[in-house]
């Protein structure tokens, strides 16, 4: 797991903090898992003396499909691999902060053709 995390930092430009509205990336041994979720809300655990977070997400799957994973900050921030019914886990926000907008091509106003058809 940890060569895999080695490699994805390699190519991903991760974040070290996560907030509301961040996408992450889930990584998952067994079963072998790399997903991409939506953080919907962050809630702290007051019934616990450390610093434990609900943490409410979007995986985005086809369907999307929503959980609340409960997180301590090491673990939410990706500075910890964790365990969740004994599989290793990794969970870290991404940074697009790098990326930048594309200028607008010549043609821009030729719509793409789409393969998608609606059917009614």
């Amino acid at each position: 797991m940890e060569k895999l995390i080695e490699e994805l930092k390699n190519i991903i430009h991760f974040k070290e903090t996560k907030e509301v509205g961040d996408i992450v990336l889930i990584v998952a041994k067994e079963p072998h898992l790399l997903v991409y979720a939506h953080i919907n809300s962050i809630e702290r655990d007051n019934s616990k003396a450390d610093e434990w977070w609900h943490i409410d997400l979007c995986v985005l799957s086809i369907p999307p499909q929503n959980m609340t994973w409960t997180l301590r900050t090491p673990q939410m921030t990706g500075q910890e691999v964790f365990t969740m019914g004994g599989e290793e886990r990794f969970f870290k926000a991404i940074d697009f902060s790098h990326l930048k907008p594309s200028p607008p091509e010549e043609n821009s106003h030729i719509k793409p053709h789409s393969f998608i058809k609606r059917i009614k």
